[in-house]
């Protein structure tokens, strides 16, 4: 357990164990975990001296925390109107189908890859577009979706090999 927390306990070293910190505590502690979980939260509640309610509303509060485990690579597919119109919901709907996803279970189970609709990337011009980490991939159809999760799934074994 002690090895489990040992990037925890540096990241409320780091700053201080300051209640004031707990936004940049709780999102470097999802950096490194990928997510808060409810054994985390509280953790981190008690060795900031803070109740673990307050630590969960400021984590429910804002989007980016996530209280579900997440994919090391995160897709966001934009389904902004530009993107709505040049028809995102088929790529959607072909990244479910390749990474055997849905609306209710948008990781996969190795925890490869989680998929998220979000309203906006700010890319228009390039609609419809999706975001794999932080790599921009614009005019995006669903055989350059199932070519890109390819290429994604190959390095990864390459790199595991």
């Amino acid at each position: 357990m002690i090895d489990h927390l040992a990037a925890v306990n540096k990241i409320l070293e780091k700053n201080n164990y300051s209640e004031g910190r707990l936004i940049p505590i709780l999102q470097e502690v999802q950096a490194v975990y990928k997510y808060l979980s409810k054994d985390m939260i509280s953790y981190v509640a008690t060795s900031i001296g803070v109740p673990p309610s307050r630590v969960y509303g400021v984590a429910t509060f804002y989007a980016h925390f996530s209280m579900q485990p997440k994919g090391k690579y995160i897709i966001k597919l934009c389904d902004g109107t530009a993107c709505h119109v040049k028809k995102s919901h088929s790529i959607l709907h072909a990244l479910y189908e390749k990474l055997k996803l849905s609306d209710e279970k948008r990781t996969t189970d190795d925890l490869l890859f989680t998929v998220e609709t979000v309203s906006c990337l700010g890319a228009c011009g390039l609609a419809p577009v999706m975001l794999v980490n932080d790599s921009v991939h614009g005019q995006m159809t669903p055989e350059k979706t199932d070519a890109i999760i390819d290429q994604v799934i190959a390095e990864e074994k390459a790199a595991n090999q």
